[in-house]
């Protein structure tokens, strides 16, 4: 499946903005933004900054793109669910998100970025209400126990980042029982509880068109 495999830093300087897409060197002063907060590009430091409403629209959609790591193709796809759900399409949208297994390894604690969280999922290395699960979209329930397999409860990495969690902090949604490498989806998230950067409105706006 087609992929970006580009420099991610690139991205950020795109967007203007921390994405946090490198995990712990975005709080770096290697950051690409702090030493060079311009668009990548020959042209970067030229490329005009005014974006006609569309262009915002625009801008805005990629953003959510690229913070939770989806194709086009499958973004579009989460819209046109979120549309046909009750509610607001935007929240719907932003919560359908969160939900993804990926994410909620992520926010969990368990890899420092989602680019590693798909990863770990992919590979198998996650149990979903006791079942093995490694599709990095599978949506959580409340009342859901992710819990990482017992023979992947050594790997370095994953408890390097559980001993980092405490910086970020767990979403009110989700619960965590590091002794037991497990975590508990309380219930669905709410829009106050998701605090990415994301305007959802110019999104519901863009594909309204």
């Amino acid at each position: 499946m087609a992929r970006y495999r580009e420099a991610v830093c690139r991205l950020c300087r795109r967007e203007g903005m921390e994405l946090y897409l490198k995990g712990d060197r975005c709080f770096t002063e290697k950051c690409a933004i702090k030493r060079r907060g311009y668009p990548p590009g020959q042209h970067g430091q030229r490329r005009m900054k005014k974006h006609s409403d569309y262009g915002v629209q625009l801008r805005e959609k990629q953003k959510a793109r690229r913070i939770y790591g989806l194709l086009e193709k499958q973004f579009r796809n989460y819209f046109e669910k979120a549309d046909r759900m009750k509610g607001k399409t935007g929240d719907n949208l932003l919560i359908l998100l969160e939900r993804r297994l990926d994410n909620v390894v992520y926010k969990l604690g368990f890899a420092v970025t989602r680019r590693e969280s798909r990863q770990l999922v992919r590979h198998g290395h996650f149990l979903v209400k006791g079942r093995r699960v490694n599709i990095p979209s599978f949506l959580v329930r409340p009342g859901d126990v992710v819990e990482l397999r017992e023979k992947s409860r050594k790997i370095p990495s994953i408890n390097d980042a559980l001993d980092a969690v405490v910086r970020k902090g767990i979403p009110p949604w989700l619960e965590l029982d590091r002794e037991q490498f497990r975590g508990n989806v309380k219930t669905v998230p709410s829009r106050a509880d998701i605090t990415e950067p994301i305007q959802e409105q110019l999104i519901v706006e863009l594909y309204s068109k």
